[in-house]
């Protein structure tokens, strides 16, 4: 195996289609075509077209990825894509594209689990980053802490028991009436409010996590204002919506770290570009002496980079390749295999 292997990541769990190159330690290329603009229309991503999409993209996305780095496809020593969890028929473009080219190409593939690689893209930036550590886990599908002992080495500690913040941030955003994608519109308008609002009553336990009542409870507070026949103010309602939901995830965070005796902790996922919980967590870690780490805005969002790194690990890991019968899974678990 060589010490510098060159991996091609390969992405379409939802709306964006990347493509990118690694050697080792270093990102050679990192290529994201996005549809936001495409489903910003609809509210929010509707899969048939997400999938369409990808198929005009992907070829298109990996040439320019190969491009950039200056890697012919010949060089390649092992390809990584994404094959859950996601809306399957996007997944099944990425998937099929890596098959057909490893195939091809006559080199091993790697099945990656989307969330270990929002976890992973954390040892591009954070190059001293070690196991152990602790992964705040923050996106529209996943929630929660989540251990990580080894390179390969994934658990969940502390996990949403229904929404993830992700989707509450979207299902709050529509309620408000704020454009998909509505995480970055609640965080762009809370910045001008007052989390004055109190939602619900906090005295669940600090592990617990939940985002369903969350979610109706502003929408309800929305509807009884309205009855009153007045207007609310949607900064409040975002700054305290958001205040209430990032506070929930780092005090587990916190409260898991101070357990387990793990002082490291990364920030992983869509929502980890949230400046309220980057800020929050920044200074809840300062308090209790943890060291904390964020990804760079560009690997917070869907990107291949992730993907290329996870495989490498596999790899370096002495993970099995997985075979041409891979197919794409809808809902995947943090440490969870179906290959």
């Amino acid at each position: 195996m060589k010490e510098q292997p060159i991996i091609l990541g390969i992405e379409t769990s939802c709306d964006e289609t990347s493509a990118a190159v690694l050697k080792g330690d270093e990102l050679l290329s990192n290529v994201i075509s996005s549809q936001i603009d495409i489903h910003r229309r609809f509210g929010g991503v509707v899969p048939e077209i997400a999938s369409r999409n990808h198929l005009t993209a992907i070829l298109p996305v990996v040439d320019e990825a190969l491009c950039s780095a200056g890697v012919k496809k010949t060089e390649l020593d092992a390809i990584g894509v994404t094959y859950g969890a996601g809306l399957v028929g996007a997944l099944l473009v990425g998937v099929s594209a890596a098959k057909a080219l490893a195939y091809a190409l006559g080199i091993p593939l790697y099945a990656v689990n989307h969330i270990e690689a929002h976890i992973a893209a954390n040892y591009l930036s954070a190059r001293g980053l070690r196991p152990p550590f602790l992964a705040v886990v923050a996106s529209g599908g996943h929630t929660g802490v989540a251990r990580i002992d080894g390179i390969n080495e994934f658990s969940m500690i502390a996990s949403t028991t229904d929404d993830a913040i992700g989707e509450a941030f979207d299902k709050v955003a529509r309620a408000v009436g704020l454009p998909y994608p509505g995480g970055p519109e609640i965080d762009r308008l809370a910045k001008t409010g007052k989390p004055s609002i109190k939602f619900i009553d906090r005295k669940k336990r600090r592990t617990e996590l939940s985002y369903s009542g969350l979610k109706t409870a502003v929408v309800n507070y929305l509807h009884n204002v309205e009855q009153r026949g007045e207007k609310p103010n949607i900064a409040d309602v975002c700054a305290s919506f958001q205040t209430t939901a990032v506070d929930m995830l780092v005090d587990c965070a916190v409260s898991t770290a101070r357990a387990t005796g793990i002082n490291t902790v990364v920030a992983a996922g869509g929502v980890s570009a949230n400046s309220y919980l980057r800020e929050k967590l920044k200074a809840d870690g300062e308090k209790y002496g943890l060291t904390v780490y964020f990804p760079p805005m560009s690997l917070c969002t869907d990107n291949a980079a992730m993907i290329a790194v996870r495989a490498r690990d596999m790899m370096l890991g002495g993970i099995a390749p997985a075979g041409l019968e891979l197919n794409a899974v809808s809902y995947l678990k943090i440490g969870e295999s179906d290959r």
